[in-house]
């Protein structure tokens, strides 16, 4: 009896042993760790988009997850470390390079943008049902409560964001934007820009992202060194929410795994209520009240008349609109489009979605 005992145990070690090789399998892990990291940039810099998604789509959430929580312990293995070296130098590359461009595009082609990031996002749902079946009371009740908060997020509308001069931003509401962000980043369906949006940082981080680029392209150390007071709060409080919230679900996924899985499910799906594509940002009217001031027009600009900040097209508040035929059919192909990139990705490497 004892020798049977033995062949169990060594059974589990090795069933243990081939599900960690799996999970993190070199190249593999290299290439989604990667992908995973660009999205989750390019994702966090979209308010409404989560970064966390991104990862869950591309399927190295969990591992992803994992790996924050072992570093954060100083438990360091190589290929834990490759995996989240791919991910934030991917992530770092996408944001630095793509903030001005993506900016752009979802403030002039949202319904294309936003049709895409739909998609992308449900990509991800298919790997992760996958390891719900069969689903269950609990996996019910807590998807729908996922769908519920998301639905609710959708329903806020965002608090603009004031000049970055501004005398009221300290550096611990930069820490605590920074926390806040990076916890929206690391949770799937809650979006880390979103949550900028609400607490009035997006466009203050944003612009010192891209001053800190052109600054160091131009070779202007001075104003390089001006940037930093607010990136490094933010970072600080990046790195805090990350660790924090990767802890977090590893220990839920460890006590609660059906109910997290069932509550990540949910907010996967719940963060498509968000982007329903065919709205577009509407210019406010001159003698219009916008974030507490009052609209006039200077020199053929719109700017508000007490702090005569200029309002950009990315302030723009959103309206729906009535889309035509062309634009229906536009949006379900990149939407498909965006469905079919993160599938793929999600089962790169492997024959079977993973557990």
């Amino acid at each position: 009896m004892t020798q049977s005992k033995n062949k169990g145990d060594r059974h589990q070690t090795c069933d243990a042993a081939a599900k960690e090789a799996a999970e993190y399998r070199g190249e593999t892990t290299a290439v989604r760790g990667i992908i995973g990291g660009a999205l989750m940039g390019l994702a966090n810099l979209v308010p409404g988009i989560s970064g966390g998604t991104m990862l869950l789509a591309v399927g190295i959430y969990p591992q992803f997850i994992n790996g924050v929580a072992e570093v954060s312990t100083f438990r360091l293995r190589k290929k834990t470390v490759l995996l989240l070296a791919c991910v934030v130098v991917a992530a770092l590359i996408a944001i630095v390079a793509f903030a001005q461009p993506i900016s752009y595009l979802v403030v002039h082609h949202r319904w294309a943008m936003y049709s895409l990031f739909i998609g992308l996002t449900l990509g991800g749902v298919p790997i992760l049902w996958a390891m719900l079946r069969p689903p269950n009371a609990i996996v019910a009740v807590m998807s729908m409560a996922g769908i519920a908060i998301m639905a609710a997020l959708a329903l806020i509308q965002p608090g603009g964001s004031a000049g970055s001069d501004s005398a009221s931003h300290t550096y611990i509401l930069y820490f605590l934007a920074g926390i806040a962000g990076a916890s929206a980043m690391v949770l799937p369906g809650v979006s880390g820009a979103y949550l900028l949006l609400i607490l009035g940082q997006y466009v203050v981080i944003l612009t010192t992202v891209s001053q800190a680029k052109d600054a160091v392209g131009a070779g202007d150390w001075t104003t390089a060194a001006h940037t930093l007071h607010v990136i490094i709060p933010v970072g600080i409080g990046v790195l805090v929410g990350i660790i924090g919230v990767s802890n977090l679900l590893k220990l839920l996924l460890a006590k609660y795994e059906r109910a997290t899985l069932g509550l990540l499910l949910g907010l996967l799906l719940g963060a498509v209520i968000g982007l329903w594509p065919f709205q577009a940002g509407v210019a406010p009217e001159v003698g219009t009240i916008f974030r507490g001031e009052t609209v006039e027009r200077v020199d053929g600009e719109l700017r508000t008349d007490q702090t005569g900040r200029v309002i950009e097209a990315a302030d723009y508040p959103t309206a729906f609109f009535r889309p035509g035929i062309g634009q229906i059919g536009g949006a379900l192909g990149l939407i498909a489009l965006g469905f079919a990139a993160s599938f793929a990705v999600a089962h790169l490497g492997n024959r079977s979605t993973p557990r």
